[in-house]
């Protein structure tokens, strides 16, 4: 394990060579395209998911039968754990828990979310740079980097087929170039046959839908006032921790590739100021004006920082 986060180092330093730094049509168009294919082509996927906890492997196929998405999740090794997909209800199937179902437009378990991307709508906040062609599971393959324009966020490195334009390698970058997660497909099949063997899941009996309670819709006494470009926020909510009987109100931001949320509660003699980053996820914590202001997402620990900074309380919005 260790000799391999030593060769993914190389492996990407070897793509970092110059390039013109603007926006590459082209290359938005590709990933667009890779968007598209990758929800409407009948294909199965044999894949590792590489992280600094470990490596998971993993099989996944989709196709779309009656106009409806058809997925299924399976990991490979250990436990058997299965994630399917049918139509907008994801159900979840895990050793020693109750099987469940949400709603859901696809599956995002060990799937980098990139693959689902509206990279139209990124555009403005992103370069999509062309890094040449390589070779993945024995397919040519476009390689393009997404890079945030303001160097507040993680980044991304693609590899997609070039004749399918599916994913066939996402990296997911820090600041620093270091690998944080990688998708890697080792083998993968596109045909009708897929959707042929999907045929029983589209009878199968599924969980039933477990509802979701919505928090307290209110106005908030504070409020951000710096957000990297591109986000804005899509939900806000007020909740009571059960465990500690504590009202906490948060809203989530997204830019349609990260999200993060800002999660503000009265502060305890027990509250203390705190920094930790798990993988793409940052936890950090700050005490300032009795309230306990926490930032909660897929950010380089210096934007989380900065946003909890930029928390102003004042009158309600």
């Amino acid at each position: 394990m260790k000799q391999l986060w030593c060769a993914i180092p190389l492996v990407v330093g070897s793509l970092f060579f110059s390039v013109n730094a603007s926006a590459d049509v082209s290359s938005g168009a590709l990933l667009q395209q890779m968007n598209l294919a990758s929800q409407s082509l009948n294909y199965e996927l044999s894949f590792v998911s590489i992280s600094k906890q470990g490596v998971e492997s993993l099989r996944y196929r989709h196709a779309r039968l009656n106009n409806q998405p058809l997925s299924q999740l399976l990991q490979m090794d250990g436990p058997r754990r299965e994630v399917v997909q049918r139509g907008n209800e994801i159900s979840y199937f895990e050793p020693g828990l109750e099987p469940f179902t949400l709603n859901g437009d696809y599956i995002v378990d060990s799937l980098p979310s990139l693959v689902y991307t509206d990279f139209k709508r990124l555009s403005p906040y992103y370069d999509f740079i062309s890094v040449g062609r390589t070779r993945i599971a024995d397919h040519l393959c476009e390689v393009i980097r997404v890079v945030a324009k303001d160097g507040t966020r993680y980044s991304y490195i693609v590899w997609l087929d070039s004749e399918t334009k599916l994913p066939l390698r996402v990296d997911l970058l820090d600041r620093d170039g270091e690998t944080l997660e990688q998708f890697r497909v080792i083998a993968f099949t596109v045909n009708n046959n897929v959707s042929d063997s999907m045929e029983n899941l589209a009878k199968a009996s599924l969980p039933p839908l477990l509802s979701v309670p919505a928090g307290d819709k209110s106005s908030f006494s504070w409020t951000t006032s710096w957000v990297p470009q591109g986000f804005s926020e899509v939900s806000s909510s007020r909740r009571t921790l059960p465990t500690l009987n504590l009202p906490v109100e948060s809203r989530l931001y997204s830019d349609g590739l990260f999200s993060f949320s800002v999660n503000i509660s009265r502060a305890t003699p027990t509250s203390s100021e705190q920094m930790l980053r798990t993988g793409r996820r940052t936890v950090t914590t700050s005490i300032r004006d009795n309230a306990e202001i926490t930032i909660v997402g897929e950010l380089p620990p210096p934007t989380a920082k900065r946003i909890a900074e930029s928390v102003k309380f004042g009158a309600a919005q």
